[in-house]
């Protein structure tokens, strides 16, 4: 028997490992040789492995994240410890040759000896200087890492001679070697306290990793010395520091994360009040509450001229408020106290009885009307839609993936500008000027997980080829795409004609005014119909916003061309209100209304399945029972699927079958990710209503913990106003028992009814009524309240364990109230006590903040953020989306699609522009960071006059006069936006010239521009690779008026030369 040994001290890795291995793997299969295994392989790793695998660690970034290294951490045996040694050898064969050999080469000169003090070898003796150790690092590193030696040598020479090196900071631990941060200059009876703890030990991990990262690429560049490279304190050192402090982290809703163990738990419950949407008459029935329950109230005022126009509109209404310009005192308990200052959002303490409140919140319309129709694609929607905030990932489209630090203002070139700082890996940092903001997307990659998520190198080739990439994936895409799109144009479909004077006198017959956006929408649906192929439109709109009326249009002029059409519901008791709704719809026209359920006897269902196949149905609404097998039609038209998040997939496929050659319609409040993936990616064509119909307030949201006397006082609230109360208990076995607690609380005059899905139709129907009718006060019910029921007079909402639902049903169930001009109020309610998930937490404070109308986009958007995007059409594509980030994969799939279709690329030249002007938002009219953010990327955004007034009305509304500065920012955006259809793609400014770089070139126009007689002698053209034009400015001349007259000219010239063309 054979027994093979390699005892050779030359096979030590490097290129002979491979070789090595190779020769033992066919020494070992050979006739007669028996391979003995590691007896020792479970024993405990010895102690010449152990330092061993702390000088690989130590010498090889990178070495500490193999899997093997995870196997040999958790259980440090031998032979987990020799399988690690093995892959690094493998893996950082190159470096390790090259190490050894020169380190083999340095152990052998005189006066050197082993000392682990610089982390290789080194020579003996303590480090007295800087220089010295500087030089000691460059020296003892070798030839090992060329730039850091070449570097280090550099320094040396120059501290020798007494001169300071670049950066000296880099050295910082060669003289402090204990890292030091603010925290250690904190005085020792200091008190900390953490603002949201959750979110700011994500900031803290964030951070660190951007600092890793940073550190990575500075040690792989040779600027920092691996020995020097501990700058920062780690996420736990900073956190044991704050351990000699009393500490008091402060959450708004109880999570399971805190950085700091809590040693005791402290209660305090606050409501966050929004705005009154500029219903001063809801806010005096307020304020008149809290005077005659004993509150002190206090309203915050943006200026002096501010807090008396709001105290003359309080005295004309009839509420005595003292002016307290000095905010010399508290208001007393029953007193109005209106004082200056600022605040994003007012908020209650009941304990303590105090109302801060805003003037804003009182005054501030929620949203003005918009009287034009909006063009925005899809992708701008989801941008608009996108809050950022410091800390968080961003895409620039030409950079890649930094991190948002926040607006900084800088003077240049005379005038302060405001800037965008976006950091990048290595320490880089980028200035984008306001005016460019819409480059820049936040980064939705595959959940909250971002910080798994590589930042960018400025000027590196790694986000091209990032880009690349998933150009060539969307491109892959766009193909699947097209193929689907072909097939629905090939399918022949029906053409309807158009509006008949029926349809006209079904219109007319709508009881309230409808408003610009379904009126939008409903010529959208129509044009759709009237093509002859089959139309998949997703109907998008807040709950409450009459998508119900839109769709019964559709329904109508489907009808009236001899079809049959059909409403698919996710619910029984929906199908019943929409069958209520449409029968008094169609009262005075002949339309044959049904309704198919679980509620619908045998016989009945028998006789309706008869009649939808022999045309005797016009209009068949149902829940998932019109997807059964033995459904036919004779003539099905249109089919409308309300609620679509709430099918699952293989009613879907079902959906699929049914709809191959009719037209489909789907309506939903809050889209789930993948249709809304759908959707704005151009899968699907959609329409949104944004509008809300006139009067309407936004639903007064609170999130707190289940506190029956907060809720006693709440329904005692609504029933004194004569309304009803809906209470939402999802477990139906405890239902009665929390009804009879309810009716013990607020005693035997309070009529309380229950409602679930397990009751019969009859008992369910019957309690339904007794709401409707007003002979009941309260409904306990299960969420069987989600989709649809329409009772306009319960204005309070109640729910327990909220943090168990989804964010779109909360905002769904939210829906069911404030459906009239009274303000509703939704308490959404947890377990005391009760520690949240950390996203049922980001849920809660989700649907807490998008309380304002037209959130349901906003809380898809959120959905999008805190799931991930998902996919398309199958997982491939999600690892290139989680490259570039949702908002850039969207665009390049859009350019795709258009490329493969064989059309023009729409997108027109991005035109960046860079001019001397005085143009920011200064602080002084615009204080909160985050809505000056806001403003400047829907600036950034702008495209037509009619854009910028609306903004500039929005302004003058909500800030007051706005100053020169932020008109300039306007004006700017204008030019950009035109020089963009002229061709232009880059417009700056150096001294008295100006530069417009050309992204399109058109000879003819150039030629008719630079023989204008205004321009004789002052514009030159530089034809090169990019052909430019140079303008030089008269003294005196206003640049923004001479940039636009000349960008005018182009765009006629061009215009005239296209015309001209035979």
């Amino acid at each position: 028997m054979s027994h093979i040994r390699f005892m050779s001290p030359y096979l030590k890795g490097g290129r002979d490992a491979a070789k090595l291995s190779n020769r033992t793997r066919y020494i070992a299969t050979r006739p007669g040789v028996e391979v003995l295994r590691g007896e020792h392989s479970e024993q405990p790793a010895t102690k010449k492995q152990q330092a061993y695998i702390q000088r690989l660690l130590r010498d090889f970034h990178g070495a500490d994240e193999l899997l093997e290294y995870e196997d040999y951490r958790n259980a440090p045996t031998q032979g987990n410890a020799n399988a690690f040694i093995r892959q690094v050898q493998e893996d950082f064969a190159e470096p390790m040759s090259r190490m050894e050999n020169y380190l083999d080469y340095v152990s052998h000169r005189p006066g050197v000896q082993l000392n682990g003090e610089h982390g290789l070898w080194c020579a003996g003796g303590k480090v007295r200087n800087l220089s010295q150790a500087v030089r000691e690092v460059a020296e003892h590193t070798g030839s090992v890492w060329t730039p850091v030696v070449a570097i280090r040598r550099e320094d040396a020479e120059r501290l020798r001679s007494g001169a300071a090196p670049g950066a000296a900071d880099r050295y910082l631990a060669a003289i402090y070697p204990t890292v030091t941060a603010g925290v250690h200059y904190l005085p020792p009876d200091a008190v900390v306290f953490l603002s949201e703890s959750g979110r700011v030990d994500e900031r803290v991990k964030n951070t660190v990793l951007q600092q890793k990262q940073d550190v990575e690429a500075l040690l792989s560049a040779g600027v920092l010395a691996g020995e020097y490279a501990h700058l920062t304190l780690t996420a736990e050192e900073l956190y044991a520091a704050l351990e000699d402090f009393p500490v008091i982290l402060e959450d708004s809703l109880p999570t399971s994360r805190h950085p700091l163990r809590p040693r005791g738990l402290l209660t305090m419950n606050a409501k966050q009040l929004s705005s009154y949407g500029g219903s001063l008459e809801t806010a005096v029935t307020d304020l008149e509450h809290y005077r005659s329950s004993g509150s002190a109230v206090l309203v915050l005022c943006g200026g002096e001229t501010r807090a008396k126009n709001l105290h003359r509109l309080l005295e004309e209404k009839g509420i005595p408020a003292t002016l307290d310009l000095s905010g010399a005192a508290m208001p007393a308990a029953g007193e109005v106290r209106l004082s200056l200052g600022a605040l994003s959002a007012g908020s209650e303490w009941p304990a303590l009885k105090l109302a801060v409140l805003t003037e804003g919140q009182l005054t501030a319309p929620a949203m003005r009307k918009r009287q034009r129709v909006k063009k925005d694609s899809n992708r701008q929607k989801l941008q608009s839609y996108t809050d950022l905030s410091p800390g968080d990932l961003v895409v620039h489209e030409h950079h890649g993936v930094g991190r948002f630090v926040g607006i900084q203002r800088m003077p240049v070139d005379g005038v302060e500008k405001d800037y965008i700082k976006i950091d990048y890996a290595g320490g880089d940092c980028l200035y984008v000027p306001v005016t460019q903001l819409d480059l820049v997307s936040k980064y939705i990659g595959g959940g909250e997980d971002t910080e798994r998520t590589k930042l960018n190198k400025l000027g590196g080739a790694e986000w091209t080829r990032q880009k690349t990439k998933a150009k060539k994936a969307a491109k892959d895409l766009a193909r699947g795409l097209i193929a689907l799109y072909a097939e629905r144009q090939k399918r022949p479909g029906f053409a309807f004609s158009p509006d008949s004077p029926w349809q006209r006198e079904f219109e007319e017959s709508f009881d309230y005014t409808e408003t610009d956006d379904q009126l939008r929408c409903i010529a959208e649906i129509k044009a759709d119909m009237e093509k002859p192929r089959p139309m998949d439109r997703l109907l998008c709109g807040d709950v409450g916003y009459g998508k119900t009326e839109v769709a019964l249009r559709a329904v109508m002029k489907c009808i009236l061309d001899g079809k049959q059409a059909a409403i698919l519901v996710p619910t029984t008791v929906l199908a019943q209100q929409h069958y209520a709704t449409a029968v008094s719809r169609f009262r005075d026209f002949p339309v044959k209304v049904e309704v198919l359920s679980r509620f619908t006897p045998a016989r009945e269902q028998k006789r309706i399945l008869e009649a939808a196949k022999n045309g005797g149905v016009d209009l068949l609404i149902g829940t998932h029972k019109l997807l059964q097998k033995n459904m036919a039609f004779k003539d099905l038209g249109l089919l409308v699927i309300d609620e679509e998040q709430r099918f699952g997939v293989t009613h879907k496929e079902r959906l699929k079958e049914m709809s191959r050659q009719v037209d489909v319609l789907t309506l939903s409040a809050t889209p789930i990710p993948r249709t809304l993936n759908m959707a704005l990616s151009g899968l699907r064509d959609m329409s949104t209503l944004e509008e809300p119909p006139a009067d309407r307030q936004p639903v007064q949201t609170y999130v707190l913990e289940h506190d029956w006397a907060i809720i006693e006082d709440a329904v005692r609230r609504e029933l004194g106003r004569g309304g009803q109360v809906y209470y939402l208990h999802n477990r139906v076995e405890s239902i009665d028992a929390t009804a009879a607690r309810l009716q013990k609380m607020l005693g035997p005059e309070v009529r309380i009814v229950t409602g679930h899905g397990k009751m019969t139709e009859q008992e369910l129907s019957s309690v339904m009524q007794a709401m409707v009718d007003g002979e009941a006060d309260i409904l306990v019910c299960t969420t069987i309240i989600e989709t649809g029921i329409d009772i306009p007079n319960v204005n309070t909402l109640i729910i327990e364990d909220a943090d168990k639902m989804g964010l779109a049903q909360l905002h769904q169930i939210r829906g069911r109230i404030g459906r009239s001009a009274r303000r509703a109020y939704a308490y959404l309610t947890y377990r005391r006590g009760k520690i949240l998930q950390e996203t049922a937490a980001k849920r809660l404070a989700a649907i807490r903040e998008y309380v304002e109308f037209g959130s349901g986009f906003k809380i898809a958007m959120r959905d999008l953020e805190i799931r991930g995007a998902g996919n398309l059409l199958g997982p491939e594509q999600s690892g290139y989306l989680m490259s570039v980030g949702y908002d850039l994969y969207l665009k390049l799939l859009e350019e795709a699609v258009l490329e493969e279709r064989g059309e023009e690329k729409r997108i027109e030249t991005e035109c960046a522009a860079d001019l001397t002007v005085n143009a920011h938002i200064p602080d002084r009219y615009v204080p909160s960071a985050e809505q000056r953010m806001d403003l400047y990327r829907r600036i950034a955004a702008i495209r037509t006059d009619e854009d910028a007034s609306d903004l500039l009305d929005e302004m003058l509304d909500r800030y007051g006069e706005a100053p020169k500065s932020v008109l300039a920012l306007l004006d700017v955006a204008l030019l950009r936006s035109a020089a963009a259809k002229a061709g232009v793609s880059d417009i700056s400014q150096k001294g008295s010239l100006l530069r417009l770089q050309l992204g399109v070139f058109h000879p003819q126009a150039l030629v008719a521009v630079c023989g204008h007689a205004k321009y004789r002698q002052r514009l030159t053209l530089a034809a090169g690779e990019i052909p430019a034009l140079t303008l030089k400015l008269k003294p005196g001349e206003d640049v923004l008026e001479a940039a636009r007259d000349l960008v005018e000219d182009l765009k006629l010239a061009a215009e005239e030369a296209a015309g001209g063309t035979p």
